[in-house]
């Protein structure tokens, strides 16, 4: 059992502090509980429970370190809110595989797509906050919550590309703006998981301890670092999403 906790905590450590940076820490943390020997079902949940306390961290220190654009993020929040529990009412009666093949092309695009473009998210290029502006925020935070609610991976990426590709935000302000978004529609899940009693707490509380001390080495690293570290591992977590989407069709 001390091994067990010890791998997952070690685990969710490093899941974290990815996921503070660029999204994708899910590819970590959930195998983390597998490999150990949590039921499927009950290592979502666990995980859920663990990571959204993270995210919740990381989202208070972006925000303390005035990273987050709340002008913008205050209207997303609610629509967001919005979509993950439409997306988690939506799953209990409707299959996910053509979402599953549609993501996969998506954060293809997304992770090449950034790659490629040297100058994409470098400089802060934000200008104003206009009405259009605000309600296509709010149409891609209903969309992306709806998404997470209902399937989940990739959804740190696309909220990361779309801040920077709408909004003209670098990927720190990016990251930080999502990381916001992202703990809101975890809330949905985290929810559904607790209500359906698939959340272990004798793996979840130690595991959350380390994720949330992971998320804080990770918020400060992307606040200090900067660009310089958050682009390439986007790049490296949109990339490995995709990989894993493939390797579950074959």
């Amino acid at each position: 059992m001390f091994l067990d906790l010890f791998i997952v905590c070690i685990l969710g450590f490093v899941a974290a502090m990815v996921d503070a940076i660029a999204g994708g820490g899910g590819l970590i943390s959930l195998p983390a509980l597998l490999m150990v020997g949590v039921p499927p079902h009950l290592a979502l949940g666990t995980n859920k429970f663990a990571a959204s306390l993270a995210s919740l961290n990381s989202s208070i220190t972006f925000a303390r370190s005035g990273k987050v654009h709340f002008p913008l993020v205050k209207w997303q929040i609610p629509f967001t809110l919005i979509g993950a529990f439409l997306g988690a009412w939506t799953v209990l009666s409707v299959s996910s595989d053509f979402l599953n093949k549609a993501v996969l092309f998506l954060i293809l695009f997304v992770g090449i797509y950034t790659l490629f473009h040297k100058n994409l998210g470098i400089e802060n290029k934000f200008k104003e906050l206009s009405s259009s502006r605000i309600v296509a925020g709010c149409l891609f935070a209903l969309i992306f919550g709806f998404y997470d609610g209902f399937f989940g991976p990739g959804t740190g990426s696309f909220l990361i590309f779309s801040f920077i590709a709408l909004f003209g935000f670098d990927f720190v302000v990016a990251s930080a703006n999502s990381k916001v978004l992202n703990f809101t529609s975890n809330i949905a899940s985290l929810l559904l998981f607790a209500w359906n009693g698939k959340i272990i707490l004798s793996y979840g509380i130690p595991m959350a301890i380390f994720m949330i001390l992971g998320s804080y080495v990770g918020t400060k690293l992307a606040i200090h670092r900067g660009v310089e570290i958050v682009k390439p591992l986007f790049v490296i977590m949109s990339l490995l999403v995709a990989a894993k989407l493939i390797f579950q069709n074959l």
